[in-house]
């Protein structure tokens, strides 16, 4: 019975359950939930002005239509529309104009054209179709933007640009369709600013988001154009080969090249897709010269936006990077004069940081700046830091373990808020907070276990999270294997591969590197590049035969010179002392004759007084020829 209870229990569980996430879902992302519904909204209403305004009636466009069509529904009409003097056709509202499976006639025929061609007559199936293909294109937005490909998620500023692009987008391409003069499917193409915002999503977000928000834009330039594939096509390959040109682009000028480039492709897709749809070349010739102009203008006037854009979205794009990692900055500037330990040992984790990131394909201009600005929050207290302690004592010895805790684990708070204050890029910032994790600071937390073995791990515990992205979990590890590798006292090559390998195994098996999609194969590349790296900063070299020959006998010389000057110091020894030992006996002989004529109380002091005052002279020469012999 109890077993029956518990499954009869188990789908109100897991409704309940399901209940509780949605609405954990929701609460976390309502905002976005908005903005794709606003976004929604007025796609519907420029698709509805499409519908309004196209020669359609029950999906079906009366261009393509012709007496004795055989329709495959029935069509009934909706609306009354009485007989003009124009046109002297009446349709009555319910009135069946056609069956389905059965040949029209020449009346139906002009009765269907006037129900496509009156403006008040509109087309609310062709409308819920268009819909109904938003909606599903929202579905995949949802399906994009998920963690599945953004392991963070996407932020509202980067989901608010792309919804106002792709108004922008399906707005231009509805008008060009709808006008006379670019129906045709090639010069709508010219009017399409596609181009114009992949580049501006490649340059701000990435690459990745480029590539989802072409395909999107693509599906719905389809819709705009009445499902004509040709602009799908172009829009697509043009959008796709945009969000590439722009990559690795890092100067502004590189993007007149861009803009070049994408001309010439512009003109290079189109002629294919003509060609594969058998269209004439000379036909509208205008279209060639329109999309080239289309993909030249599109890279000056990202050019032009780029900078506004930056400031108000404050986006890590390469180029806001670039300026970044110039070190003429104040901030630069205030730590090389403050806190010289910490600017150099910046500048090294930024070589590291830098290069690894480039083996291992991950952003390696955000990893430089992220290691430029990570301990930005030593600048107010640098002598609490070893690396600024350069000729004065160590600040914590004469302190307990708990301050300098407090003093140590503040410098990525502090580091935070200065981040914040000179309006640094998110991902920067994120690299600042997380270039610690919450690793336990052991120095100190064993030296305060020396004073209470009961002491908290959790109080000695940097209180940040760990690496989210591979470029900060890089830094982390820069940082880390640059501060140890200072204390190693041989630093040749098998010594920093074994000593690197153990503080990577570390980071692993205390958790740091759970969560930033680094793989085994990364960290192994990662370990190359800081081993091959610190090599050559520490002069680590191979001794060639040569060398080590030349070495050899220099040694030799060496020995043999030493070994004579010791044999001749040890001669001048012998001969001290025999000339010493001369001078005591007729000493001693010259005192026994006047001893003889003299008292012999007196005689005894004297010769005992200098006898031993040669002695003491003599014990002081032995003692000096054998320090100058040493």
């Amino acid at each position: 019975m109890k077993m029956k209870k518990d499954r009869m229990d188990e789908p109100a569980d897991n409704l309940k359950k399901t209940f509780s996430s949605a609405m954990k879902y929701l609460s976390v992302n309502y905002k976005k939930i908005i903005l794709i519904t606003v976004t929604l909204m007025a796609a519907l209403v420029f698709a509805f002005i499409k519908t309004a305004s196209a020669n359609t009636f029950s999906s079906y466009n009366i261009n393509e239509i012709e007496v004795n069509w055989v329709p495959d529904k029935t069509i009934v009409a909706t609306k009354t529309l009485p007989a003009t003097a124009a046109d002297s056709t009446v349709v009555e509202k319910g009135e069946v104009i056609a069956k389905k499976q059965i040949p029209i006639d020449e009346i139906q025929y002009k009765k269907l054209k006037k129900m496509a061609e009156t403006a008040s007559y509109v087309d609310y199936r062709a409308f819920a179709n268009s819909a109904l293909y938003h909606v599903v294109l929202v579905v995949l937005v949802f399906f994009f933007a998920s963690r599945v490909f953004f392991p963070g998620g996407l932020e509202f500023k980067e989901l608010f640009t792309e919804c106002i692009f792709y108004v922008a987008i399906f707005c231009s391409a509805v008008i060009a369709n709808k006008s006379v003069e670019f129906s045709s499917p090639y010069t709508t193409c010219m009017w399409i600013p596609a181009v114009f915002c992949v580049f501006i999503v490649a340059i701000l977000f990435g690459q990745l988001n480029a590539v989802f928000f072409s395909i999107i834009v693509s599906f719905s330039v389809l819709n705009a154009c009445a499902y004509e594939i040709e602009p799908f096509i172009f829009t697509l390959a043009t959008t796709l080969t945009a969000s590439r040109i722009v990559h690795k682009i890092e100067r502004r000028t590189d993007m007149v090249a861009a803009a070049i480039v994408q001309a010439v492709l512009n003109v290079v897709f189109l002629l294919v897709i003509k060609i594969i749809f058998n269209s004439s070349l000379s036909e509208k010739w205008i279209s060639m010269f329109g999309v080239a102009l289309n993909g030249f203008l599109s890279g000056i006037l990202c050019l032009g936006m780029l900078t506004p854009l930056e400031v108000i979205l404050n986006t890590a794009s390469p180029f806001r990077l670039m300026e970044l990692s110039d070190l003429n900055n104040a901030t630069m500037k205030k730590m090389l004069v403050t806190a010289g330990g910490t600017y150099n040992h910046s500048m090294m984790v930024a070589s590291l940081a830098e290069s690894a990131c480039r083996e291992i394909g991950a952003n390696s201009l955000l990893a430089r700046v992220g290691a430029y600005y990570h301990d930005i929050g030593k600048i107010e207290n640098p002598e609490y830091f070893v690396e600024n302690q350069t000729g004065i004592d160590n600040v914590h010895n004469s302190i307990n373990p708990s301050l300098s805790v407090t003093v140590i684990r503040s410098h990525v708070k502090r580091g935070v808020e200065k981040a914040y204050a000179l309006r640094l890029p998110g991902p920067v910032i994120d690299i600042i907070s997380e270039h610690h994790g919450n690793q336990v600071l052991s120095y100190f937390y064993n030296e305060a276990k020396k004073i209470d073995p009961d002491v908290n791990p959790d109080d000695y515990s940097y209180t940040g999270n760990p690496p989210s992205t591979r470029e900060s979990a890089v830094v982390m590890l820069a940082d880390t294997v640059e501060a140890a590798c200072r204390t190693l006292e041989k630093k040749s090559v098998p010594a920093l591969d074994k000593f690197i390998t153990t503080l990577i195994n570390g980071k692993i098996e205390h958790g740091q590197l759970d969560n930033c999609g680094l793989t085994f194969k990364d960290i192994n590349i990662i370990h190359d590049s800081f081993v091959q790296i610190l090599t050559g900063y520490y002069h680590s070299r191979i001794e060639y035969p040569e060398q080590k020959e030349n070495a050899e006998k220099e040694q030799k010389v060496q020995e043999s010179i030493g070994a004579a000057k010791e044999a001749e110091v040890k001669s001048e020894e012998k001969t001290s002392v025999k000339t010493e030992n001369k001078s005591e006996v007729k000493s001693a002989a010259k005192t026994e004759t006047k001893s003889e004529s003299k008292s012999p109380v007196k005689t005894e002091g004297r010769t005992s007084a200098k006898s031993t005052a040669k002695s003491e002279e003599t014990k002081s020469r032995r003692t000096k020829g054998k320090t100058n012999a040493k």
